[in-house]
């Protein structure tokens, strides 16, 4: 079982269920997958670069990765309908945690100049996104093998409604929300 998995069930879920003083455990909020996706503009010209984000993509996340198609033709983006513009990938289960336990242990603390994630980038349910600007952060992707720096989001949904219920999750997971300001610090 992955180590976060057991830590969840464990430890993380019976505390949430005390501090946020739910009447079932099954109100408790839960990561029910992760999303990444990484958008390919280029790949309207050059095929190979798309080959790459996907290749790149499937090592970052363990599994394959579909390739997205432009829903509608843009005329002044040179898009047309169908047209691939990206790859994603959602992973569930086992792989979601051992990606989360990569994620917060390994690929955050690489990022330069890092002083935590922000924590308002909640959604109205509860979910949290959060954009990586370099995929070479990850220890999976060979930095010699990148052709192109890119960017890719990651997409955190979770079950149980409530943006505080869903922070307080993430916090018990250990994400590095930046801390607010104090008035001392300000001046």
């Amino acid at each position: 079982m992955a180590r976060l998995k057991d830590k969840y069930q464990s430890e993380i879920r019976p505390k949430l269920k005390e501090d946020l003083g739910l009447s079932s455990i099954m109100q408790v909020p839960e990561i029910t997958k992760i999303t990444l996706n990484m958008g390919v503009g280029d790949a309207k010209t050059n095929s190979k670069l798309l080959d790459a984000a996907v290749e790149q993509l499937a090592l970052i996340s363990g599994q394959r990765p579909i390739i997205t198609k432009a829903k509608n033709s843009v005329a002044g983006f040179k898009l047309r309908e169908e047209m691939p513009i990206g790859c994603k990938v959602t992973l569930r289960g086992e792989r979601m945690y051992e990606f989360l336990d990569r994620f917060l242990a390994i690929a955050l603390p690489r990022i330069r100049d890092f002083r935590g994630i922000k924590s308002t980038a909640f959604d109205g349910q509860g979910n949290y996104a959060v954009g990586i600007s370099e995929q070479i952060i990850f220890p999976e992707v060979d930095y010699d093998q990148v052709d192109v720096i890119r960017g890719l989001d990651v997409v955190f949904t979770i079950k149980g409604g409530s943006k505080e219920g869903s922070k307080a999750l993430l916090d018990e997971f250990g994400f590095p929300f930046v801390k607010p300001a104090t008035a001392t610090a300000q001046q």
